[in-house]
């Protein structure tokens, strides 16, 4: 069994010895970014420096951070979708670029972590007008031994990262999967089935970010290239200890077993009204008790903030008053 806490020290540990600093987590309230409400990823409080602007601490970073994403707040209950949830990252700014970045995570992945390469597949950006099919990455994840009928080539809704707002650095990615369940695909679509019903599940993700998008819509160069990556806490601990959902990880099964303890007779861990408040109690609970603080209100992060346990589940059910106990409780 690994804990939350032990993954978070095998990370850092990995890339601080490959000459990456530790930069503290950022507030879920981005300080200097108007265009987003939460910080969503780590390159929310880096922009500057993946613009060019020289960071203090060099061109190797890396950190754990705290998000709050809600663009697809829909799936929050499923096998793996979270508001709230924690964020390992390595980026390089103008320094290394796609192959290290890449046999880097395959690095740690399959011999820090142990994961049989067999039991996982990729995905990079299959190409459109604003940039070419990114072979570059394939080729990469090819060499160093994943099967080629387990590299799958997809379109920028699925394989682009950022920017973090309408405007700013972004550029295509290459994403992990590992098999929750024993599982091959047999072909693109399948592994896009697979993946999207819970079989796999996407564990890391390489961004590299090499385009800067003008408010037109174009896409230019960056003035240098960078890598952005990010390993889900939650989603990875519980792969590692053999579960098939997120909220068996140590961070997530304590406030499930509370909210199931106080609700109707014969509700379970699959519950997704049960996993919905799990989810959204953490979250509240994280923004309010953020440094930069939030309160309810009727605008922006007060909005989102007292939404969180409105929406959680229908109106008439009676885990409506269980979300703002155990929210008390936890408060």
């Amino acid at each position: 069994m690994i804990s939350s806490a032990e993954l978070k020290k095998l990370y850092l540990g990995f890339f601080q010895k490959r000459g990456h600093k530790l930069i503290p987590n950022a507030s879920l309230i981005p300080e200097h970014d108007p265009s987003v409400l939460f910080t969503t990823a780590g390159m929310h409080p880096l922009v500057p420096f993946l613009l060019g602007e020289p960071h203090p601490l060099g061109k190797r970073l890396c950190n754990v951070q705290r998000c709050i994403r809600t663009g697809d707040i829909d799936e929050v209950g499923d096998a793996w979708h979270l508001s709230f949830f924690e964020m390992l990252g390595n980026w390089s700014l103008g320094d290394y670029f796609k192959e290290e970045a890449i046999s880097m995570s395959f690095e740690f992945l399959t011999k820090e972590l142990g994961i049989p390469a067999e039991r996982f597949s990729v995905t990079c950006f299959a190409g459109d007008r604003d940039a070419p099919r990114d072979d570059g990455s394939a080729r990469e994840w090819e060499r160093l031994g994943v099967a080629k009928n387990r590299i799958h080539f997809l379109p920028k809704h699925d394989n682009w990262w950022g920017p973090a707002g309408q405007t700013g650095p972004c550029g295509p990615d290459t994403e992990m999967f590992y098999h929750a369940k024993d599982m091959q695909e047999g072909s693109t679509d399948e592994f896009v089935k697979l993946s999207s019903t819970g079989p796999f599940c996407e564990i890391w993700n390489d961004v590299l970010m090499q385009y800067d998008k003008a408010a037109d819509g174009s896409f230019g160069e960056l003035k240098q290239k960078n890598v952005d990556t990010g390993m889900g806490v939650e989603r990875t601990v519980a792969v590692l200890n053999g579960a098939d959902n997120v909220y068996e990880c140590d961070t997530l099964a304590p406030i499930l077993d509370m909210v199931i303890s106080i609700s109707a007779k014969g509700t379970t861990k699959a519950n997704r009204n049960a996993r919905i408040i799990t989810d959204h109690m953490r979250a509240a609970v994280m923004i309010l008790g953020d440094e930069r603080g939030v309160v309810p209100s009727n605008v922006d992060q007060g909005y989102v903030l007292g939404r969180l346990p409105i929406r959680s589940v229908d109106i008439k059910s009676e885990y409506k008053t269980i979300v703002w106990t155990a929210e008390r409780n936890m408060a």
